[in-house]
């Protein structure tokens, strides 16, 4: 792994990522600056905002940390890139969601090819769709870090369609912890886990594999610079505890040798 951001380079190298999100669709002036002057206060490794130039710019003003924008559109991509962004994140994809599109491994790395054509070098993280099943994540993962891209963003969306022996997991396991688990083990790169993480699950992220952690909703909860803080530092101080929950999963995954199935897909 090497970042251009030496900033963001040091971070993932120590395994100790926190992503703070002020909201890919937000933009109120006031609740941003609350939550970027929080991540600043807990020193937080980076900001993700909405791919908008006047956010980006305002944010940029006061706050020390890098930014990343989120976005699928390569225009708000490249814009962004202008007004400062230190790195672009290619996910979020919920307006394919909302229209009942859902981006197949090739569409993605050809958006990822024209992204990449228009940005340069600036760093690039991409989040693997949770719908594709795991064979299919960790190959796209795989061809995705043959191009270039620097890290790697799971996502979570509640899975109906877990075995009956993981249903008491359910509540606590998230697909992007699924996704973590497994993608991290084949590539060389950055993995972010993200989409409902909290401070009782920061851990078990860290366990299953992740570089760090994205939190947005979670620090939104809070009503102020000084709650928001502490969350953050709470979420700091839990990434390195030990969480039962990934032993659980650990141990269903050993009893059904998943990892060889999916080699051998």
């Amino acid at each position: 792994m090497n970042l251009s951001n030496i900033q963001l380079n040091k971070s993932f190298e120590s395994k100790k990522v926190i992503k703070v999100i002020t909201g890919i669709h937000n933009t109120n002036i006031y609740q941003i600056a609350q939550i970027a002057k929080a991540a600043n206060l807990a020193k937080a490794s980076y900001l993700d905002v909405s791919a908008n130039t006047k956010i980006v710019k305002f944010v940029k003003s006061f706050s020390s940390l890098p930014v990343c924008i989120s976005s699928i559109d390569p225009i708000d991509i490249y814009n962004c890139m202008l007004a400062g962004a230190d790195l672009i994140e290619v996910g979020n994809y919920d307006a394919f969601y909302n229209k009942g599109i859902y981006i197949t491994s090739v569409q993605l790395i050809e958006l990822i090819k024209e992204i990449k054509y228009l940005v340069g070098n600036i760093d690039l993280c991409v989040t693997i769709p949770y719908y594709l099943n795991l064979s299919e994540q960790i190959y796209l993962a795989q061809f995705l870090e043959d191009l270039g891209v620097n890290i790697l963003q799971t996502e979570g969306v509640f899975n109906h369609n877990l075995p009956k022996n993981l249903s008491k997991l359910t509540n606590s396991l998230s697909s992007s912890l699924l996704s973590t688990y497994f993608v991290s083990d084949f590539v060389n790169i950055p993995v972010i886990t993200s989409s409902g993480i909290n401070s009782m699950f920061a851990s078990t992220a860290i366990s299953c594999g992740a570089s760090g952690i994205g939190i947005g909703s979670a620090i939104k909860n809070n009503n102020n610079i000084i709650d928001m803080t502490n969350y953050i530092n709470e979420v700091k101080n839990c990434m390195f505890t030990n969480n039962i929950n990934f032993y659980q999963v650990q141990d269903y995954f050993s009893t059904y040798n998943t990892k060889k199935q999916i080699i051998e897909i």
